[in-house]
């Protein structure tokens, strides 16, 4: 860990991430509660904040990955969040003359900007750590998601109350340009040498699906993506009803669910901080995969609180398991000038599969029932189990 740390460039991207995550959860929530104020909670108007920060995933993580291959990595993140401060700036100029419905678009512009952002990011860690720190890297950056998931609603939710709207939106762009401070002290992007039979974008996207087809590795993890994905999104929404409709107890007993499973994915991350020199991505992914399956499962059958608190904290500690093991070997099995549109193949696919059962899980537990719900979601991760265990044989056979 300490070998991690002294390099300049992990503390500065830690840092920018810091200050990015605070500046994201600020707006989101302060988003959420005003839009909520304004509308008399409207599902319609809420529903649009999760369409202005999914829909360009869909659109842009393709286009945003293959930019971001072309582009200088430190140059396209600084440049990312310069942008959206300026359209978080923009913004209140709008709310202070009235017009509140442009506040969507500070949400659409920042997480457009995020998926040319986020591959770059994940190049900088390619090109400036050693194989052998990369997944010590990731497990830092997965314990930062973490702590937001659990930290991130009380910070924003402070923000709102306390601060009002045009100050929340404030300290989103100052953490926005604070970020980009942060991320001018790494180390200086190489120049990018232009070949000399250049391509267009559209020949670069294809060359970026054909190197995923072509790597076993790259397709079995994009399924363990898809799978992951489907079985996420399936619970997202059902969480209320396994508190009302399994354990018979209030709504409020949520609060306690969410943050025993917050805290275990604080400690799983850290967990594999310190242990990643031990335990190979594979073996994180596949430990990761193989827990929550039997968490879900317990949870879906139980009927004692307790019970349910222990599987949720199971459940959290090795879910970074999976999002770290995934992450370092895609870093692993990508070439630098790949890394963007590998990035923008993959991703995509977690994050459509989790709106699709998202989407149709209050169907399912219409049809069925809220445990059926959370042991379908179980047989999601055991198919991710299924394409790991072709790449467990493989090291196998390599030793």
């Amino acid at each position: 860990m300490r070998e991690l740390l002294t390099n300049r460039f992990v503390r500065m991207i830690f840092l920018s991430e810091l200050f990015l995550q605070a500046g994201i959860w600020v707006r989101n929530f302060a988003v959420l509660l005003f839009v909520t104020d304004k509308t008399n909670g409207n599902p319609l108007a809420v529903s649009m904040i999760s369409v202005a920060d999914y829909l360009p995933i869909f659109i842009f993580s393709f286009i945003g990955g293959a930019y971001a291959d072309r582009w200088q990595p430190k140059k396209t993140m600084i440049w990312c969040d310069l942008l959206s401060a300026a359209s978080v700036f923009v913004v209140i100029g709008a709310l202070i003359f009235g017009s509140w419905q442009v506040i969507f678009f500070a949400m659409l512009v920042s997480s457009t900007l995020s998926q040319f952002s986020q591959p770059s990011g994940l190049k900088l860690f390619k090109i400036h750590l050693e194989e052998r720190l990369i997944q010590q890297g990731m497990a830092v950056y997965q314990t930062i998601y973490a702590v937001f998931m659990i930290f991130g609603p009380v910070i924003g939710t402070f923000a709102y109350q306390r601060l009002g709207i045009d100050l929340s939106i404030t300290i989103t762009g100052v953490a926005f340009l604070l970020s980009a401070a942060a991320l001018s002290f790494i180390p200086r992007d190489e120049k990018v040498k232009k070949a000399e039979n250049a391509t267009n974008i559209f020949q670069e996207m294809k060359s970026g699906v054909r190197y995923v087809l072509a790597k076993k590795e790259l397709k079995l993890l994009g399924c363990g993506f898809l799978t992951a994905g489907l079985g996420v999104g399936l619970i997202q929404p059902m969480n209320i009803f396994l508190v009302t409709d399994r354990l018979g107890l209030p709504k409020e007993y949520l609060q306690w669910l969410v943050m025993v499973n917050g805290l275990g994915m604080i400690a799983g991350g850290a967990f594999s901080m310190f242990f990643s020199r031990s335990v190979s991505p594979l073996k994180l992914l596949f430990t990761g995969l193989l827990a929550n399956a039997l968490g879900l499962a317990v949870i879906g059958a139980s009927t004692s609180l307790w019970l349910t608190l222990a599987a949720e904290l199971v459940s959290g500690l090795f879910l970074p398991s999976i999002q770290i093991g995934i992450s370092t070997m895609v870093l692993q099995n990508t070439e630098a000038d790949y890394i963007g549109r590998v990035n923008g193949t993959l991703y995509p696919l977690f994050t459509g599969a989790m709106v699709i059962t998202m989407s149709l899980a209050g169907l399912v537990k219409t049809w069925l029932s809220v445990t059926a719900v959370f042991e379908i979601a179980a047989l999601f991760f055991i198919l991710g189990l299924c394409f790991a265990f072709p790449l467990m044989k493989e090291r196998s056979h390599a030793r």
